[in-house]
């Protein structure tokens, strides 16, 4: 049983994973997707900074008597993986602003419909 719940973080991943990509595919508003591929970015950054940590580990600062440090990599790029999610996210608000201003509605069913492609 110790096992199971040593292993939270990334039972914490898989249903953040799976629930930000269920509101991709299930969701035809435009900003829910959106939503949903920033809960998706969030559980694929806490991966990456679960993968990171290392039991009994410390931070990378060289001193007398620690001799086990955690991995300093997925913390850096973490951070530059968030700088670039904020600037898609706002990218992507923009692009739905403008659709909406276009066709009235951030629906996608409506949108193809308006436009003529279905």
């Amino acid at each position: 049983m110790n096992g199971l719940f040593g292993l939270f973080n990334y039972w914490v991943v898989i249903v953040l994973m799976m629930t930000g990509f269920y509101i991709v595919i299930s969701r035809d508003n435009l900003i829910k997707k959106v939503i949903g591929l920033n809960i998706f970015q969030t559980s694929v950054f806490l991966l990456y900074i679960s993968i990171g940590k290392l039991d009994g580990g410390t931070a990378p600062i060289v001193k007398e008597g620690l001799e086990s440090y955690s991995n300093p990599l997925p913390s850096v790029l973490i951070l530059t993986a968030i700088v670039v999610g904020v600037a898609t996210t706002s990218v992507a608000l923009a692009l739905i602003v403008r659709i909406r201003e276009a066709f009235g509605t951030v629906e996608e069913d409506e949108i193809i419909k308006i436009a003529g492609t279905e």
